[in-house]
């Protein structure tokens, strides 16, 4: 069969080499190998991801004139990618890829495509949709891209759409949200919703079942992919090298890509470089806790499904007990219905302090309030109140303001507006660029990290329990 693709291919390049210039010749087709032919597709071999790239944007059509004249109308190109471990002792990684979408890539994924991975996939949970997420604005900006990606998915600028945020802030509701309304509107569109766990799982049994090229295959072959908790990928660099691969592939042909995580690109560690850059061709959207009136706004939703009245004294009661993310707050609601029914007693304050006096107080939640972190801020640099919360612009003065916002944020529920009110009225603007300075000095300069740990001790001492 080798013989057979090498003498279509020499044909192949017969009529390519008099349509182009000897320099183009040797520089892009000289090195190209021929690999199979089956079945009216011949698989040829570059040495990189970027020839193939370059190839498909530059050549396509003279790629496809020259194989259609040579094999007929039905004639199609498969290239085989070489990949580079970096490691000489190590076989260098094939992955094959398609030319521009054609007819098969049309419908769904051929069973056969799937019959191995399929089962592995996540399904959609029905019950994530847009209509019953909550907006705040700790969700704000994550829900309004997500709803734009869903209306025209690899159409928008949000082209990857990464999420990301702490435990139970709303991750998976958001993403899964886009796939359920996709499926709905787009029926055919094919959807991929999978862990970062799970992924390497398949890899490596592709790996080991020398299967690669089926695995490859069915994520080229997708419309949407979600992959969950990217942070998992930390360290395992042929799982990223092939995801990388199948990012770009994506990509280039408007394939939407939404990717979840736990945490900043800029923190996540041991990923390569060249696939975080990746991360900032589309949108990075942070996901926070959310502030008083949105835990109110939760549960109002909450148990308003369920047909369960709670009074408004007890509302405002968990709202304000409750303050880590959402998935508690849930299930400080179930548990408080739960303890309701099984015992018989009525909902109210009461029952909610013997529920949170096993949940809340788990954690060691600490109530602590911007005022009093000012108050510590302050102290520490020898300061008044007022010029932390003033105009002035000297440089103590600054920083010391920047780290009581840095630390309002981490101890508070409030938003990033209503930090910039208690720090002299400043917008949100101001108060994410604080943050920002003070995570850069963290991460580099250990004097200011003491200083900042000093501050920290001091208002968990001073703050009250719940």
């Amino acid at each position: 069969m080798h013989n057979k693709s090498k003498i279509v291919w020499d044909k192949c390049l017969l009529y390519i080499r008099g349509q182009i210039s000897e320099q183009t010749y040797k520089t892009w087709f000289a090195p190209i190998l021929a690999k199979d032919f089956k079945d009216s597709v011949l698989t040829i071999q570059v040495p990189s991801q970027f020839f193939y790239e370059w190839l498909e944007e530059h050549y396509f059509s003279l790629l496809k004139q020259a194989v259609q004249q040579e094999i007929g109308p039905n004639g199609r190109l498969e290239y085989a990618v070489v990949i580079d471990q970096g490691n000489k002792k190590q076989k260098p990684l094939t992955i094959n890829l398609p030319t521009y979408p054609g007819p098969a890539f049309s419908g769904a994924i051929p069973a056969e495509k799937t019959s191995n991975y399929g089962n592995n996939f996540f399904p959609l949970n029905p019950n994530y949709l847009f209509d019953n997420l909550v907006e705040g604005s700790c969700n704000q900006l994550a829900k309004s891209a997500a709803q734009a990606v869903a209306s025209n998915p690899g159409g928008t600028a949000f082209n990857p759409l990464m999420l990301y945020g702490g435990v139970g802030l709303g991750k998976t509701h958001i993403s899964q949200a886009i796939g359920n309304a996709v499926r709905v509107a787009s029926p055919n569109k094919r959807i991929i919703y999978i862990s970062s766990e799970k992924f390497t799982t398949q890899f490596i049994e592709a790996l080991r079942n020398n299967n690669v090229k089926s695995f490859t295959e069915q994520y080229l072959a997708t419309d949407l992919l979600f992959l969950d908790d990217i942070q998992f990928l930390s360290g395992k660099e042929k799982t990223q090298e092939i995801f990388f691969h199948i990012f770009n592939h994506l990509h280039q042909f408007k394939k939407q890509i939404v990717i979840t995580s736990d945490c900043a690109p800029r923190d996540l560690k041991g990923l390569q470089e060249r696939l975080l850059s990746r991360f900032k061709w589309g949108l990075t959207a942070d996901l926070q806790r959310p502030d008083f009136e949105t835990r109110i706004a939760i549960i109002h939703s909450k148990i308003a499904a369920d047909g369960i009245n709670f009074p408004e004294n007890l509302i405002e009661y968990i709202a304000k007990h409750v303050d880590t993310n959402v998935r508690e707050l849930e299930g400080v609601l179930i548990s408080i219905i739960a303890h309701a029914s099984l015992a018989k007693k009525d909902i109210n304050i009461e029952l909610a302090k013997q529920v949170l006096k096993h949940i809340v107080q788990h954690h060691a939640t600490t109530k602590t309030t911007i005022e009093l972190l000012q108050q510590q801020v302050a102290a520490h640099f020898n300061i008044s109140l007022d010029n932390l919360k003033g105009k002035s612009r000297k440089k103590e003065i600054v920083g010391a303001r920047q780290i009581g916002m840095h630390l309002a944020k981490k101890y508070t529920a409030h938003s990033l507006k209503s930090i910039g009110e208690y720090f002299g009225g400043r917008d949100h603007t101001t108060v994410m660029h604080a943050i920002q300075v003070v995570d850069g000095q963290l991460s580099k300069d250990s004097h200011y990290v003491m200083a900042y740990r000093s501050i920290e001790n001091q208002i968990k001492t001073h703050a009250s329990f719940y």
